[in-house]
């Protein structure tokens, strides 16, 4: 039976031309931009190395200090985390690192800009960062102060043509640094490990740094599993009420460990109420081209009511016609959706070419395939079902007459 709807929902394409072209061109436009949609958000959060452990971290990113005449919003300092994220139940590491930051060099008498961010030890273990040279500093080094660094492919090659970077100085700001490791560039989209250069904490001028309550830290925990989430909130909030903010104009502070997803939110000021909305304008972009399609199968049953007449007259059930006029709209929307993919792929090389996203590296892999299909079977269902139901109601009478009503 299958076979069957299937032989001839590929006649039926053919039959008008036109028709399926424009069809074809509406959906795969409308996948096209699902589907690339997808493929960046799959860049920023899925969970690629060096953030293989995404499942298990939880952020401290964004704080809000509040006083009677005060209040300040922004990346918390070290003595915030240092003091509040310490030895929290459940997390099995915990690591406190920069923002990354511009820093400049002269190269060949030129400016030169780089991303530096200053870490602890503890980051290199949660991340897994893929070491093409040396090895990362660790808390000896940390605790030291000592002046070392790791940098990635990029930073090599543009400081040391290509060639081998380790036990080499490089100098930021006016201080020089000594290579211990290379890595492999990270994306700039990846808010967490992105950099550059990479350098102890510790290794800079001064120790004023270490008593902000504000400042331009992340704590970073990686829990021993998602079910201790709970307990670690639970008891990070206990602590925040709690903390002495004796000495300052503050009287209450505001902070909670959450999702990468959560933290680029924060970033991007979007809260859940405007998360809603953005979800009923995307639901509405794939509503009208799914309205557009259901037109166009409305025509096309125009010159098909006297097919149906004869189905039914000679005892084809309604369940029957749904089902083929269904597999017809799902046939055509896959092949729109290959060409959609194949379309992506194409966007996605292009985007990577442009180096509009430095470092980007964009890819169509199984998980965005996956839901390419998904986006195009769910199109072809939303936008076949009401022209197969509203056929399938035809009187075979007013069928073989031609008329729809």
């Amino acid at each position: 039976m299958l076979k069957s709807h299937l032989k001839l929902a590929l006649k039926v394409l053919r039959r008008r031309p036109f028709f399926t072209a424009v069809s074809l061109v509406g959906i795969g436009l409308t996948l096209l931009v699902l589907t690339v949609t997808t493929a960046v958000f799959d860049h920023v959060f899925a969970p690629y190395p060096p953030e293989v452990r995404q499942a298990r971290t939880l952020l401290l990113s964004f704080t809000e200090l509040s006083g009677d005449q005060v209040r300040s919003r922004s990346w918390p300092g070290y003595r915030f985390l240092d003091s509040l994220g310490r030895g929290l139940p459940g997390v099995e590491r915990m690591s406190i690192a920069s923002q990354a930051s511009s820093a400049f060099s002269y190269l060949n008498g030129s400016r030169v800009r780089s991303y530096l961010k200053r870490t602890d030890g503890e980051f290199w273990r949660i991340l897994a960062f893929d070491f093409v040279e040396g090895a990362p500093y660790g808390e000896e080094e940390v605790s030291r102060g000592s002046s070392v660094a790791v940098i990635n492919q990029t930073t090599r090659d543009r400081f040391f043509g290509g060639g081998p970077a380790l036990g080499r100085s490089l100098e930021l700001d006016g201080r020089s640094y000594r290579v211990v490791g290379v890595v492999r560039d990270v994306p700039f989209l990846r808010l967490v490990p992105f950099a550059d250069v990479w350098a102890p904490l510790t290794a800079q001028p001064g120790d004023g740094w270490r008593r902000e309550l504000l400042g331009d830290m992340m704590g970073i925990l990686l829990a021993r599993s998602p079910a201790d989430f709970p307990a670690i909130r639970a008891e990070f909030a206990s602590r925040l009420s709690g903390m002495d903010l004796s000495g300052t104009p503050y009287k209450t502070a505001y902070a909670r460990p959450q999702s990468l997803l959560d933290t680029v939110f924060e970033i991007m000021r979007v809260d859940r109420s405007a998360i809603g909305i953005l979800a009923v304008l995307f639901f509405g972009f794939l509503a009208l081209p799914v309205i557009n399609l259901v037109n166009l199968n409305v025509s096309r049953a125009l010159e098909r009511a006297s097919e149906i007449g004869v189905r039914r007259a000679f005892g084809a059930s309604r369940r029957n016609l749904v089902a083929q006029f269904v597999l017809e709209n799902v046939v055509l929307t896959l092949i729109g959706g290959l060409l959609a993919f194949a379309a992506t792929e194409l966007a996605m090389r292009v985007l990577t070419a442009s180096a509009l996203v430095p470092y980007g590296d964009f890819h169509v892999n199984l998980r965005i395939f996956g839901w390419a299909l998904a986006f195009a079977v769910t199109f072809g269902v939303l936008s076949g079902a009401w022209p197969a139901w509203r056929l399938s109601r035809l009187h075979p009478v007013d069928a073989l007459r031609g008329s729809l009503r």
